[in-house]
Order: structure tokens, then C-alpha cells, then sequence
């Protein structure tokens, strides 16, 4: 205070101030101002002290794996519930047996319809071999015919290669009988001409008359003989035709029934196909019988009731929760907050059943908290009006409790902008958003200062 013992002197001495003497003269009346004043610089330094800004919103625990969340395990066939191997609580590892059904469809209830199916393929595959080697035969038979034919065909073209020599020989045979007999006529004619002057006797006369028909008898013989050869090189060469057809429709019939027997091949690898298809299908649906864990985990639900029980194919029966799971945590913001949310953002947990003290903004003193990174955004808004934000554990902060259960509760507070107290008061007195800021890739930061 200004005022002291030597200026309340001074006052004195000169009489002045006397109501300001009279008020502060005594150091008890001093106190209430002495307090008043360092309130209120107390309170003013408070608010010019720096204030994290955050968005609240409330979350549950979930994890970004579809694998490790709760499944829920149905039933592939319908069938009829024969034994339950778990109870709601049991731990399971992957591949344990839960419960085993019973057949119900007609059209499976056969207990030895795999082996009556494999059956029929064995009888279907023989019946396919049996073709098979009769094509084999047929492709034999096809190449002897084939032999045989051009065998037959030789001869008979040699043949006709006689024949057609015979013709040629006959034809030049012909045309000397037909000069001998001109010539004997040449000369029967001159014999009778001289035999009129009475040159020439009777005897030569008839002479010439005998050897002019032995000439025409010969020519006669030479025709016959030549129109016979000829009829035997067109018998040959019919002869050649009907071997050529004959032989062609033997293998003609001979190649329908290769390839009758080649479409009763395909008929008989389709029908095998058919065949082992459905063998595979009862095989695997008699797996379906007896429901497996995917999974290690916990039953936690049964839907299905007890023995004798009638499920349809697709009916839930089996609820189970993944044993182990990698924590992650979906939060739902108010479409006016999530400008303000970015991935790679920090944000701070309060965890249902983990007691913590809070201190929204200042979370390097909040107790009991936990930290976290913003790593997907829905781009679509929720049923509930609100975006869905996924946050995972900060690998940089403390691990969270490993007693965390999918479902669980907590409270998320996003980090935002490092202001004053007074901003922050002024900010929600008006009514005015969180300021906005852009998460620093300190990575790159880092990189961009070393160059």
C-alpha cells in the first residue's frame, strides 16, 4: 500500500486528507483489500493460463477387425440339434465342436448314400472305359478297312490297266482283219474280173471266194473279241466303283459307330462329373453336421433350445465372443464437431469401471485416462444423427487395460487447440465453435528441418 506510518504522519501534520487518514490510517482495515487484491490477481493470472480445447462425446469398445468382433455362428442346413457339446460361459478354441445335428431332408437321410454314390461313379466310369476301348477297336477295324480298300481298289484298277491293254490290242487286231479282208476283197474282186475274160479258172475263182470269208470270219471273230474286251473294261471299271462304295460304307458305318460310342464317352465323363459333384456336396455336408468353433473364444449365447430341436438352414444358434481382440473405440460426434476431427488426432478415454479425475482441459493432469488416435471417419451419417468416429490405443501413451470388454463403455474427449482461459469463457459465453486445427505430421516436420 502507498500509505504507511510516515505518510500517515505527514497527513497529520498538515491536516490534509483527512478522510483518506481516517480510512486507511489502520493497518487491521487494510486485510479485506490486501485479500480483495491478490484474488484478483490470482484470477487474472488463472485466465491467461493456457486451456486444451476438446470435443466430448460418449463411445463403446469395439475393435476394427470384422473377425474379432462378436459372431454370430448359423446353422448351413436344416437339421435336428442331437447333442450340445458347450454351455453359455465355456471358453472354445478354433475347431472345437459346439453341437451336432441330425439329418432331416428325405433326400439325404440314407446312411450309406456316399458309399452308394461312390458306387455309381465306379459303375459310370467303367461304363465310359468300356467305350473307350470299344472306340480303340473301332480305329482298329477303321485302318484294316482302309487297308483293304486300297488293296482291292489296286487290284482292281490293275485290272482295268489289262483290260484297257487288251482293248488297245483287240482294236489293232481289228483294224488288220479289217485290212486283211479289204485286201481278200481286192482280190476276189480281180480273180472274178479275169475269171469273166476267162483269164483265170474256176478253181481260182473259188479260191479267192474261200480265203475272202475265212478273211471275213476272222474280222468277225476280231470284232467279237474287241467288243468283249471292251465290255470287260467297263465291267472293270464298274467293278472299281461298287469296291470303292462298298468298302466306304463299311467305314462309313464303322466311323458312326466311333462316334456313337465317342458321344456315349462324353455322355458317361459328364454324367461321372455330375456324379462326383454330388459326392463332394454330401461329403461336405455331412462336415455341416457337427458345428466348429471359428475361432477361440467365449459362448455367450444360445438361441436355439435343447435337444430334438428342428433348426432351419441359415437359423442363428451360437452366439460366440473372440477371446482376444485388438481394443479399438467407435465415438459419435455432432455433425457441427466433425470439421474440427481429423485422422491421426489424440483423444483421451475415461473407460467404464476405471475410476479417473478429469480435467478436460488440461489432460497432462487428468488421472485414470487413457490415450488414443483417430484413424477412420464415416463419410455417411449414422442412424442416430451423429458421424462415427474409429479411435485405436496410441502406441506412444500407456497400454490400455487388458480387462476391456467389447461393449464397454467410455468417454472420449477429442484434443484440439492449446487457448487461453479467458478465450475459452468468452468462446462458450458466445457461443462460438472450438477453433479449428490441422494435426502436425512431426514426421515431416522433422524431414523438412533436416534438409
Amino acid at each position: 500500500m502507498w500509505l504507511n506510518h510516515d505518510n500517515q504522519t505527514l497527513l497529520s501534520e498538515n491536516g490534509e486528507f483527512t478522510s483518506l487518514r481516517k480510512a486507511f490510517g489502520n493497518d487491521q482495515d487494510l486485510k479485506p483489500v490486501k485479500w480483495l487484491t491478490g484474488f484478483g490477481l490470482g484470477l487474472l493470472l488463472f485466465l491467461f493460463l493456457p486451456w486444451t480445447q476438446n470435443i466430448q462425446a460418449p463411445g463403446s469398445i469395439t475393435t476394427r477387425s470384422p473377425e474379432q468382433r462378436p459372431q454370430e455362428l448359423h446353422s448351413v442346413i436344416a437339421g435336428r440339434i442331437e447333442k450340445w457339446y458347450v454351455k453359455e460361459g465355456d471358453l472354445v478354441k478354433k475347431g472345437d465342436t459346439i453341437l451336432r445335428l441330425t439329418e432331416v431332408e428325405e433326400s439325404y437321410l440314407d446312411p450309406q448314400l456316399l458309399q452308394r454314390t461312390e458306387a455309381q461313379i465306379k459303375a459310370k466310369e467303367a461304363t465310359v472305359e468300356y467305350y473307350r476301348n470299344k472306340v480303340t477297336s473301332i480305329q482298329q477295324q477303321l485302318g484294316a478297312m482302309k487297308q483293304v480298300r486300297e488293296l482291292a481298289l489296286q487290284q482292281v484298277k490293275n485290272k482295268i490297266k489289262q483290260a484297257t491293254l487288251n482293248v488297245v490290242s483287240d482294236s489293232m487286231a481289228l483294224k488288220a482283219m479289217q485290212t486283211e479282208r479289204k485286201i481278200a476283197q481286192d482280190q476276189y474282186t480281180r480273180q472274178e474280173a479275169l475269171y469273166k475274160q476267162g483269164l483265170k479258172s474256176l478253181t481260182e475263182l473259188e479260191q479267192r471266194r474261200n480265203q475272202l470269208q475265212q478273211a471275213e470270219a476272222r474280222l468277225t471273230a476280231a470284232e467279237n473279241k474287241f467288243a468283249n474286251t471292251k465290255n470287260d473294261l467297263l465291267m472293270a471299271r464298274i467293278d472299281l466303283s461298287q469296291t470303292d462304295q462298298e468298302y466306304s460304307e463299311k467305314i462309313a458305318k464303322a466311323e458312326g459307330e466311333k462316334f456313337a460310342a465317342l458321344g456315349e464317352i462324353t455322355n458317361g465323363e459328364g454324367e461321372v462329373a455330375k456324379l462326383k459333384n454330388r459326392f463332394s456336396s454330401y461329403a461336405i455336408r455331412n462336415g455341416f453336421y457337427h458345428v466348429l468353433a471359428p475361432q477361440d473364444g467365449q459362448i455367450t449365447k444360445t438361441l436355439s433350445a435343447g435337444l430334438g430341436e428342428v433348426v432351419k438352414a441359415g437359423e442363428m444358434m451360437v452366439k460366440i465372443v473372440p477371446q482376444h481382440f485388438q481394443y479399438a473405440v467407435e465415438m459419435y460426434v455432432r455433425p457441427m464437431d466433425l470439421p474440427l476431427i481429423s485422422t491421426g488426432q489424440k483423444v483421451r478415454f475415461q473407460f467404464d469401471g476405471w475410476p479417473a479425475i478429469v480435467f478436460s482441459g488440461w489432460p497432462g493432469l487428468s488421472y485414470g485416462t487413457f490415450g488414443g488416435k483417430v484413424v477412420a471417419i464415416d463419410n455417411s451419417v449414422s442412424d442416430n444423427g451423429k458421424f462415427r468416429i474409429l479411435v485405436v490405443e496410441d502406441p506412444e501413451d500407456h497400454p490400455w487395460p487388458r480387462a476391456l470388454k467389447a461393449g464397454g463403455g467410455a468417454r472420449g474427449m477429442a484434443l484440439l487447440q492449446d487457448v487461453s482461459i479467458v478465450y475459452e469463457l468468452w468462446r462458450n459465453l458466445n457461443g462460438f465453435p472450438p477453433d479449428f486445427y490441422e494435426v502436425k505430421n512431426t514426421n515431416a516436420a522433422t524431414a523438412g528441418h533436416e534438409k
